[in-house]
């Protein structure tokens, strides 16, 4: 864990949970493509570049989940780097407690403020193509969080962030955490048709051809769109709808999985109306979720 790994001349990924992109701009500058989920993370990484002799110029975050903004606090105390997020996730990324409440509606009990959701606070200034090295670009990928963008290196590498899972990670879990699904399915038909040297997902191995990945995570958004449709046959509240998703999965409840699971249950349910597939329904003071 936490091997530096050459993909090309400039541009190279640390192995860990949330894969780290890293490319050199110089023979002594370098940024990172997000670091990592914590304190220890940016430890690991402020090593890596000691050893190669590399100054840290910027972190450019791809989105505001806290195993990929963990490390900015760290890196930016002990380097005094940039830190550049985009759009709402700079936000975020400023204010982290903005993630847990985002997903429990409200002020987090404690369980969920810790550093799985809510990292460090650090000092984020808003990404634009102006504070980009020469030879970037950026690319839009919402749906998996607010507006949350991968990136393309001068020589070819694109880093993906979170929008897609690795075939092993969706058999297992079978739901990944969604946002906004429509825009999450079109992200994916547009990276279906990316063309790169290698593509670096954060949770997915690296890959020349990353289309037959995409396509399966866009089949596994329509099992579980169909799953949920089926689960409404019967007007159902949120609570009775989401212990039937939990137990038609296989997954266990704990406070960190009814929000995550929970959020993009709902998320679901939204997109499903607007498509005409499900009734939202109020019967004596309660939501009811039905099938159209």
């Amino acid at each position: 864990m936490y091997e530096l790994i050459q993909v090309t001349d400039r541009s190279y990924y640390i192995q860990s949970p949330s894969k780290i992109g890293l490319v050199r701009l110089n023979d002594s500058d370098v940024c990172l493509i997000d670091s990592g989920n914590d304190k220890d993370a940016g430890r690991k990484i402020r090593q890596i570049l000691n050893g190669r002799g590399w100054h840290l110029a910027a972190i450019y975050n791809t989105h505001s989940n806290a195993d990929h903004i963990g490390g900015n606090r760290y890196l930016q105390g002990q380097t005094g780097c940039k830190i550049y997020a985009p759009g709402i996730e700079c936000a975020f990324t400023s204010h982290p407690v903005l993630e847990p409440a985002f997903l429990y509606g409200a002020f987090p009990p404690r369980e969920l403020r810790h550093k799985f959701l809510m990292a460090q606070e650090s000092n984020a200034a808003y990404l634009t193509k102006e504070v980009l090295p020469e030879g970037f670009e950026i690319l839009p990928l919402p749906g998996h969080f607010f507006g949350m963008v991968g990136y393309r290196t001068p020589d070819g590498v694109v880093y993906l962030a979170d929008c897609l899972s690795s075939r092993q990670t969706l058999d297992k879990y079978q739901i990944s955490f969604i946002y906004d699904v429509g825009a999450y399915l079109d992200t994916l038909e547009r990276v279906k048709a990316l063309r790169a040297v290698m593509f670096i997902p954060a949770h997915a191995e690296p890959a020349e051809d990353i289309a037959p990945l995409a396509q399966y995570n866009i089949g596994k958004v329509w099992e579980i769109a169909d799953k949920i449709v089926s689960l409404c046959e019967e007007p159902l509240c949120f609570e009775n709808l989401l212990q039937k998703v939990f137990s038609a999965y296989g997954l266990a409840m704990d406070f960190e999985q009814y929000v995550l699971v929970g959020s993009t249950v709902r998320s679901y349910l939204a997109w499903l109306k607007d498509n005409g597939r499900i009734e939202a329904v109020f019967e004596k003071n309660m939501l009811l979720w039905k099938k159209a």
